[in-house]
């Protein structure tokens, strides 16, 4: 259930305060009641993968974004050095205030709250155009998951229900 990612101990105190919760009377409750704690232990777990997938998007993001400035520097450089070999004055002129123009867009890309939504969502399409599919694999897991405790906390509810002391 835990391997070296996670923490023991972490996982201990969750499963105690889900037991907790629930006094278990039957050796079968019990079983339930832990079940349910590894259920929910595994989908929070989920929910730290998908954060962990758009961190990486992210960085990936960041990556092609300082390459491109990288690449715009470099042709700037390039430009205003042999410009003159190139063409005249004027074409010269208007080629660096394009690049300079589109180094801006690309610096104001980055700031707005606006573009950071635009940012979540190319890192969403990027991740599902993946050919892994791994936030298909992922949500799908967490349905299953969420099912299943569903179907435990029913039970639950159903033994609890059937004892004629409540």
């Amino acid at each position: 259930m835990i391997d070296a990612l996670e923490d023991a101990e972490d996982y201990a105190a969750f499963e105690m305060a889900v037991t907790a919760d629930y006094d278990a009377q039957s050796a079968v409750e019990r079983e339930l009641v832990l079940r349910l704690a590894s259920l929910l232990w595994r989908l929070r777990r989920t929910t730290t993968i998908e954060s962990g997938l758009f961190k990486i998007q992210a960085r990936h993001l960041l990556g092609f974004r300082q390459q491109r400035l990288a690449q715009q520097k470099r042709h700037n450089v390039i430009t205003s050095m042999y410009g003159d070999a190139a063409g005249t004055e004027e074409d010269t002129r208007q080629n660096e205030d394009q690049a300079t123009g589109s180094l801006d867009t690309c610096s104001q890309s980055t700031v707005g709250p606006a573009d950071q939504s635009d940012d979540l969502t190319r890192s969403f399409v990027r991740l599902t155009n993946l050919p892994t599919y791994p936030l298909d694999r992922l949500t799908r897991y967490e349905a299953a998951l969420w099912r299943q405790a569903y179907q435990i906390l029913f039970t639950l509810r159903c033994l609890g229900q059937s004892r004629p002391w409540r």
